[in-house]
């Protein structure tokens, strides 16, 4: 029987042109914690509305969330000012494309003007309320963040860090070692 990684919460919330962006650190293998301080956001300082950098977090497999976060920067290259034509045309290719289609992860992008979750089956999803989570704990993620949006003046940095709390506390494949991002 093959071990499969389960791994990650990643979190996103934004407030108008404010956004954040958080990720636990733990990765697992099996039943045992293979890794309890991964890193699994990034900010890209090239591209990004107004040139302030773009947000990225990974959920799934790390080779394969690399692999994609290549190619995401590569389109964003193209189209630096405009991260949405750069995240459709990689879900173009990642859907299109025989190899890229075995890539099995999660990405999401976000920068001063917008937040989008990628995925390999095309979606290209902007968020109606600014809180997007992928992940195994990106369930309990999105409820403590929506929660604490509505009901606490928090900024988004403080909203990723505490709503990452909860979803560590209560998904068995996340933690509290939390990584926190924002523009």
């Amino acid at each position: 029987m093959q071990n499969t990684f389960h791994a990650t919460t990643i979190l996103s919330i934004r407030q108008g042109d404010s956004v954040a962006i958080a990720g636990d650190g733990q990765v697992t293998l099996g039943e045992v914690v293979a890794k309890a301080d991964a890193v699994k956001v990034r900010k890209l300082d090239e591209g990004g509305a107004s040139g302030a950098g773009v947000l990225v977090g990974f959920a799934g497999a790390a080779a394969d969330a690399l692999a994609l976060l290549e190619r995401f920067e590569t389109h964003l290259k193209d189209s630096p000012e405009n991260i949405k034509k750069a995240a459709v045309e990689l879900a173009k290719q990642w859907r299109t494309d025989r190899a890229m289609r075995r890539l099995e992860s999660l990405l999401i992008v976000a920068d001063k003007s917008c937040s989008l979750l990628v995925s390999g089956t095309g979606d290209v999803i902007e968020p109606t309320d600014g809180v997007l989570a992928i992940g195994s704990g990106g369930s309990y993620a999105t409820a403590a963040g929506r929660a604490l949006l509505r009901h606490t003046d928090l900024p988004p940095a403080e909203l990723c860090r505490a709503a990452m709390e909860v979803a560590g506390e209560l998904c068995i494949y996340s933690n509290t070692n939390i990584t926190v991002l924002d523009l």
